[in-house]
């Protein structure tokens, strides 16, 4: 008679129908590296048998690994973030993945938590999609023996497979197109290049390009913050009460030039007749402000999917280049700049 019969087996009725000990199950089931293959397939196969739990974290504890991919994010609330997820869940799916999202807010002790989470869950791969990272990130990173791979972001020591744009570049191509524009007290804000490799690239970009414009880079107009439309909106609060006043201001997010237009109209100025704002990413938020915001685009479905698809490579042995895979981006003109009067 099948003593689990109307109830919900238990990890006693596992033990007891694979011929081990609780003991050996629980180990089984966290993956503990000192249980033979045997032993591991045994209890899998009285996993599967009673339904202890899913069949398909049954079949992963044969072969250690799950359909699931581990991702990373540095803040979900970001435009770019969430628009970037959605192609990374559905480049998963059709490959028969589900995707784990965690939201680690800027906490890099937070992203080493789930990194140990993932490896514990038996995820496939995992994708990283933030920067810095700690000694202790990148000593783990190298050792857990999952495949990853770093979207849209340079975090300094790893050398795993990346996607990204040339965010120097893309960076150069917008202050000059300010300047094109007639602007010569151009302004920055954005995140810090002292931590963020990809804000120290965007900002190589923007001073770059006003060296060659021959504009004197001024350290009043450069403000710090983070990506978020709060900054936005109290930094463009300090370079309005900067003299002279800048006419145009970059943003290395768009998130963070939509604040500065709520900044500017808030004082009872005008965008872009009294000042220029321009993004960066062209996330959703860009065609929604009022005016439209002039930004930079990434090819964030691309990135999202192209980074899946090179992380799938990876998980079925078939390890990407290091060297990175970098997309094309471009400017989008829309409403928010205007030529110096």
């Amino acid at each position: 008679m099948d003593k689990t019969a109307g109830r919900h087996p238990k990890i006693k009725d596992v033990a007891s129908s694979a011929g081990v000990s609780v003991t050996t199950v629980s180990r089984v089931l966290n993956g503990h590296p000192y249980v033979r293959e045997e032993i591991r397939a045994k209890v899998a196969a009285s996993i599967e048998a009673l339904g202890y739990s899913p069949s398909s974290i049954a079949r992963s504890l044969v072969r250690r690994s799950t359909d699931l991919i581990g991702v990373i994010v540095s803040d979900i609330t970001a435009s770019f973030f969430s628009t970037i997820l959605g192609s990374i869940e559905e480049a998963a799916s059709a490959k028969g993945y589900a995707i784990l999202v965690s939201n680690i807010a800027e906490d890099p002790e937070k992203e080493l938590r789930y990194l140990k989470l993932f490896k514990g869950m038996r995820v496939a791969g995992i994708i990283v999609m933030h920067e810095p990272t700690t000694a202790a990130i990148r000593r783990y990173a190298a050792s857990i023996g999952i495949p990853l791979v770093v979207s849209s972001a340079r975090p300094a020591g790893l050398s795993e497979p990346s996607v990204n744009i040339d965010d120097e570049t893309a960076a150069y191509d917008a202050a000059s197109y300010l300047a094109g524009l007639g602007h010569r007290a151009i302004a920055l804000i954005g995140g810090d290049c002292e931590r963020l490799t990809t804000a120290r690239m965007r900002y190589d970009g923007y001073r770059r390009a006003l060296a060659e414009k021959g504009i004197e880079a001024d350290p009043a107009l450069v403000k710090v913050g983070d990506f978020k439309t709060q900054d936005g909106y109290m930094l463009m609060g300090e370079l309005l009460r900067t003299s002279p006043r800048p006419s145009a201001v970059f943003a290395l997010s768009d998130d963070m030039a939509a604040g500065a237009m709520n900044r500017v109209m808030d004082e009872g100025l005008r965008v872009p007749e009294d000042i220029s704002i321009m993004g960066f990413d062209d996330s959703a938020l860009a065609s929604m402000t009022r005016p439209a915001l002039t930004t930079v685009h990434q090819p964030i479905a691309d990135i999202g999917s192209i980074s899946v698809e090179s992380l799938i490579r990876g998980i079925e042995g078939d390890r990407p280049s290091t060297e990175g895979i970098i997309l094309r981006h471009r400017i989008v003109e829309r409403a928010s700049c205007a030529r110096k009067a």
